[in-house]
C-alpha cells in the first residue's frame, strides 16, 4: 500500500458518502393524517374511558361510604356525559381541521 492520497478519489468517496447519508435522512414530516376509522376508534375509546372512570370512582365512593348503587350510578352518568363532551370536542377539532384544509386548497386554486 502506498501512502499517496489521490485527491480525485478522495473527493469522489466523500461525495458518495454524502449522497448515502442524504438518502438515509428522513424526509420532511407531513402533517399527521387520521383516517375516519381512526377518528371513530378514538371517539369510542374516549367514551368508554369516561364510563369506566366514572364507574370506578362511583364504586369506590359507594364502598367507602356504604351507599351501594347511588354514587356508582351517579358517577357512571357523569362519566358518560364527560365522554360525550370529549367526543364532541374531538369531532369539532376534526371538522375544524377539515375546513381549514379545504380553505387552504381553495386558496391555492
Amino acid at each position: 500500500m502506498s501512502n499517496d492520497h489521490d485527491p480525485k478519489r478522495l473527493k469522489a468517496l466523500e461525495e458518495r458518502i454524502a449522497a448515502a447519508k442524504k438518502a438515509q435522512e428522513p424526509g420532511p414530516r407531513a402533517d399527521e393524517h387520521y383516517s375516519q376509522a381512526q377518528l371513530a376508534w378514538r371517539m369510542v375509546i374516549e367514551l368508554v374511558a369516561g364510563l369506566g372512570i366514572g364507574f370506578g370512582m362511583g364504586l369506590g365512593l359507594d364502598t367507602l361510604f356504604g351507599t351501594r348503587p347511588f354514587l356508582m350510578v351517579t358517577f357512571t352518568l357523569l362519566g358518560f356525559a364527560a365522554g360525550i363532551n370529549v367526543m364532541m370536542r374531538s369531532a369539532r377539532e376534526a371538522q375544524d381541521k377539515a375546513v381549514a384544509e379545504a380553505a387552504e386548497r381553495d386558496e391555492g386554486n
